[in-house]
């Protein structure tokens, strides 16, 4: 089969469009904010090598708030940016309820990405009251592969509660990630069907890039055999009809492409995704852990960053190096997602090569 067939290749030049008005207007649309580095589990895919006890104290409220002033004094419309909390674990503060309702005062929709560790019925209860609308639960695999992963035993019996708990919130907008290792991969349809009988509606699946404590573990790499086979699955997934399945966001997929996800790949990091990391940095997504800030709060105004600077993130010419350089699919791939760059712009992992190459 070609890398591309002419139905793909078609879709995609349209789509190329789309996306380059995209990158003219850059519409900010979701801002993640890394609220605390502190985390209760220790998780072996970690890219950010969270601690109980965070070295780093969590930003306060206030700091972070003048971020959304600025995005309201700019004259965005508050309601179509999402504020997406991450960590480190957000349930970690125990002022999550009140972020949450300062965002929603300030008519920012808000939503947390959690292990759901922390997450009790009671606290779920308060979020949900200080306007929480949707949630990400990690789920990496059953019982035994899931506390494997997350370090901590019974973490899988507290994530599988978090989940039904969600699930059975009609009020939310809800999904489980799951990162597929070695040990899982054999496993998915026990998964699906574990998910299933939660009640679950969208399921999203990523592989792990070999950064922090991932970088020197074999068992957390597949194949590109076990990579193909999991897009495979995620395709059948989708065909079934029972179940949402979607690859994560990351990496160009070839004829894949429109079948294992709802849209095409097109990293938003810089382009509608901003972020604050837990020191001030502005960045994109939290996935990104190379040093490409762009300022930092504590010195720049949040929108004034995001309208002058993040050229690294909507010019990828300077990717266009190594295997990108003379790449006939640079241009609907453009080097890659920002987080699979390390330091000095070298691209950690190529999604087109796992998916043609034994």
């Amino acid at each position: 089969m070609p890398v591309l067939d002419l139905r793909h290749t078609l879709a995609l030049e349209l789509n190329r469009k789309i996306q380059a008005d995209a990158l003219r207007q850059h519409p900010l649309r979701q801002v993640f904010w890394e609220c605390t580095l502190r985390c209760n589990l220790h998780c072996r895919h970690c890219g950010s090598d969270c601690k109980m006890v965070a070295q780093s104290k969590d930003m306060p409220l206030e700091d972070f708030l003048k971020v959304l002033h600025s995005v309201k004094a700019a004259g965005l419309d508050s309601h179509k940016i999402m504020i997406v909390v991450t960590g480190g674990e957000p349930l970690m503060r125990p002022d999550l309820e009140q972020c949450g309702k300062a965002f929603y005062d300030l008519e920012f929709p808000w939503g947390m990405v959690t292990n759901g560790y922390a997450l009790t019925q009671e606290r779920f209860h308060r979020l949900l009251a200080a306007g929480l609308r949707s949630m990400t639960i990690s789920l990496d695999g059953l019982e035994e592969d899931h506390d494997w992963m997350r370090g901590v035993k019974g973490s899988f019996q507290r994530a599988q509660q978090a989940i039904r708990m969600a699930c059975d919130c009609p009020d939310i907008v809800f999904d489980v990630v799951t990162c597929v290792t070695q040990r899982n991969i054999g496993q998915l349809e026990q998964i699906k069907e574990f998910l299933l009988d939660c009640g679950l509606k969208r399921w999203r699946l990523f592989t792990v890039f070999p950064v922090g404590r991932a970088a020197d573990n074999p068992e957390m790499q597949l194949s590109n055999q076990q990579f193909r086979s999991l897009l495979d699955f995620i395709r059948e997934t989708r065909k079934e009809g029972r179940l949402q399945a979607d690859y994560g966001c990351e990496g160009f997929l070839g004829n894949y492409e429109g079948e294992v996800r709802d849209h095409f790949f097109f990293c938003q990091a810089g382009v509608s995704v901003g972020g604050v990391l837990s020191d001030g940095s502005i960045s994109a997504c939290t996935s990104i852990r190379s040093n490409y800030h762009q300022g930092n709060i504590y010195q720049d105004d949040f929108m004034d960053v995001w309208e002058h600077r993040f050229q690294p993130y909507r010019d990828h010419s300077w990717m266009k190096t190594g295997p990108c350089e003379d790449c006939r699919y640079w241009k609907y791939c453009r080097g890659n997602g920002m987080h699979l760059r390390d330091e000095n712009g070298r691209l950690i992992v190529c999604h087109l090569k796992r998916v043609l190459e034994p």
